[in-house]
């Protein structure tokens, strides 16, 4: 996926500053607008719920003349289109203007519409993570940090796991070929953390598999949102 500079203020695309000397560039995406639309901004739960909605106000006002029946039916379509058409704009903006980067040290997520917040969170400091396949070849990863320092949940949204409010985990949201990714971050978090690669050895993910960070070889599939911790 092409990186698109935009922020005129980015020394790179998604980057606050160039990269330091030895550290290199692996890879960069952002989310796809439909499935965030439909898993982190609930556009088609919310469209099944105003079709019901509707349904039901159709029912209680069906003893009326069809000209009353009409008039407040169209004023409730119109609301709903206007609500769901809003959400998804904000859905694609949010894909838009967001951009993960990963280097051979860390990951860089460049999220937010109006406020633009750059988060550099190290391999070293990540501790674990999570895959979750969507539809197609699509999926989130989320990232579990090591030690106290936490990110706030509203910081992070819509680019965390659902509902993780207490300790919030960082995710790359509705990737397009997201397996391919995790593997990507598999194997940079391996390199960057070669006591893990010495106790356990080379780690290869079984085929067809995406995972993230590991600290034992893998002989399964990894389950919807099963997290694998550094030891």
């Amino acid at each position: 996926m092409n990186a698109h500079h935009e922020h005129e203020f980015e020394a790179a695309p998604g980057l606050p500053e160039p990269l330091p000397r030895g550290e290199s560039l692996l890879w960069q995406g952002s989310p796809d607008w439909v499935p965030l639309a439909i898993h982190a901004f609930h556009v088609r739960k919310l469209a099944i719920y105003f079709a019901a909605m509707l349904g039901l106000q159709a029912i209680y006002l069906s003893g009326n003349p069809q000209a009353a029946l009409l008039k407040p039916l169209l004023t409730s379509a119109v609301m709903a289109l206007l609500a769901l058409a809003l959400l998804a704009a904000t859905a694609w903006f949010a894909a838009r203007t967001t951009l993960y980067t990963l280097t051979d040290r860390r990951i860089v997520m460049r999220i937010g519409v109006v406020l633009t917040l750059t988060l550099n969170l190290p391999l070293r400091q990540i501790a674990g993570a999570s895959f979750k396949p969507l539809a197609g070849d699509h999926g989130d990863i989320a990232l579990s940090l090591a030690g106290k320092d936490r990110i706030a949940y509203l910081n992070l949204w819509p680019h965390a796991r659902p509902w993780q409010l207490k300790n919030p985990q960082p995710s790359l949201r509705c990737l397009p070929g997201a397996a391919a990714v995790g593997e990507r971050i598999q194997r940079a978090w391996l390199a960057a953390n070669p006591q893990v690669q010495a106790r356990v050895g080379a780690v290869e993910p079984a085929p067809g598999v995406p995972v993230a960070p590991v600290s034992a070889p893998i002989t399964r599939p990894v389950r919807e949102h099963s997290v694998a911790s550094a030891a």
